[in-house]
């Protein structure tokens, strides 16, 4: 099919410069172009791409010195990329991903040749761990924050002192101080008393009261003035409390009752209510951005973003040890202190990060090759890159292009 189109497209081509000539002689021409002479290579990248994605895959070879393509193969068996590999005895450095059939098949045909793992897959294999580890914290990612300069949210409000019963907030006070307010203005303005009653519909002796009263807080009286209750004796208690952090009303008020309250739950949330409305309304970051903030340089982040990720792990022990561990791993990568790696692992294994140890057990698993890709300077960038090629060339195909055809144009076009 796709040497078909390929045909038809050269023939058109053709019939634009006045050349008469079928499709299947553009195809016997292009498959008789002799392909570029290559010297045998010595550090070779091996990546797979796709055919039909997850279904159909193939093999690319890559020369890293040369940064050229050396072949293309039908599929990524461990059997086809071994046969490749031991037609070439030259091969000293075999540049991988930690696929099992690249490890297999580069284990059978070039058994001398050095195995590197690519760092960039090292890397994100991190950073997929790390976000697992996050999840399993996810409660640690409500702790709160508060920016330089301001009060910390989990400060409660001071506990209303003065002699007003009805603390700012209450619904009564704020409704007596704003007519207080309207009142007093109505009469500054010139209006009398009983037109100021007609106008807010208001009896006259109600009008009386407000506009006698110096302050909103004289016409606080009654049966609240000074009245104790069953919390004031625990209100030190929740204040406390709340500071550390806890801000569930129905776990303090179990708390108190063991301390001897004897109140109603109704009691505790209705005086911790002015408390949580002070608290900002923010959604806690996702396990994906707060993993992205560890596996960033701690220069390369906004103050924002590295004030928000202290706190997190300022109230999680188990994600600071995350933290250290990842900021070790890409100290050893970009350094290339690949020596260090075992005492990593030992690092990793001593801490409860379950997501981490399958991590390492990857690595053991692989760690000649791993320790290798963290030493050597040779890594598969450039194999990823003609991988991305090969997408465009398969673009402008159609998707529907041979394997043939396909390989004939990615060994001529580099």
């Amino acid at each position: 099919m796709g040497l078909a189109l390929a045909g038809r497209a050269g023939a058109r081509l053709a019939d634009i410069f006045g050349i008469s000539v079928s499709r299947s002689t553009v195809l016997r021409l292009v498959e008789a172009m002799p392909e570029p002479q290559t010297s045998a290579p010595r550090v070779v990248g091996i990546d797979e791409y796709a055919m039909r994605k997850g279904r159909v895959y193939g093999t690319v070879l890559v020369d890293v010195e040369t940064r050229r393509p050396v072949d293309l193969l039908p599929d990524r068996e461990a059997a086809t990329v071994a046969a490749w590999l031991a037609e070439c005895p030259a091969i000293e450095v075999v540049c991988r991903d930690r696929a099992p059939f690249f490890a297999e098949g580069a284990s059978t045909g070039a058994p001398t040749a050095v195995q590197v793992a690519d760092r960039f897959h090292l890397w994100r294999n991190l950073g997929e761990a790390a976000e697992r580890c996050v999840s399993r914290h996810r409660s640690c990612l409500r702790a709160p924050f508060a920016a330089p300069g301001s009060e910390s949210v989990t400060t409660p409000p001071a506990a209303e002192t003065g002699v007003s019963p009805w603390p700012t907030g209450h619904r009564f006070a704020d409704r007596t101080r704003e007519k207080h307010a309207i009142v007093q203005g109505m009469l500054g303005e010139g209006h009398s008393r009983r037109a100021v009653a007609r106008e807010l519909r208001m009896t006259y002796r109600t009008v009386q009261r407000l506009a006698d009263a110096a302050t909103p807080e004289d016409l606080f009286q009654g049966q609240w003035q000074n009245r104790r209750t069953k919390l004031d004796d625990f209100k030190p208690y929740l204040h406390e409390r709340w500071a550390e952090g806890c801000t569930n009303a129905w776990t303090l008020w179990k708390e108190i009752q063991t301390h001897g309250y004897s109140g109603g739950y109704g009691a505790v949330r209705a005086y911790l209510r002015p408390f949580r409305d002070a608290m900002p309304r923010t959604r806690p970051p996702s396990p994906r951005t707060v993993a992205g903030w560890i596996l960033t340089h701690p220069d390369a982040l906004a103050e924002n973003e590295r004030l928000k990720l202290k706190s997190v792990l300022t109230h999680c022990p188990e994600l600071d040890a995350l933290a250290g561990h990842v900021r070790s791993f890409g100290q050893m990568l970009t350094q290339l202190r690949g020596e260090r790696l075992p005492e990593w692992i030992k690092a990793v294994r001593a801490d409860d990060l379950p997501s981490l140890h399958t991590f390492a057990n990857g690595l053991e698993r692989d760690l000649a090759a791993v320790t290798a890709g963290l030493t050597l300077p040779w890594s598969s960038g450039v194999v990823e890159g003609h991988v991305n090629r090969i997408k465009m060339i398969k673009r402008q195909m159609y998707g529907r292009a041979g394997f043939k055809l396909l390989r004939k144009r990615v060994l001529l076009a580099s």
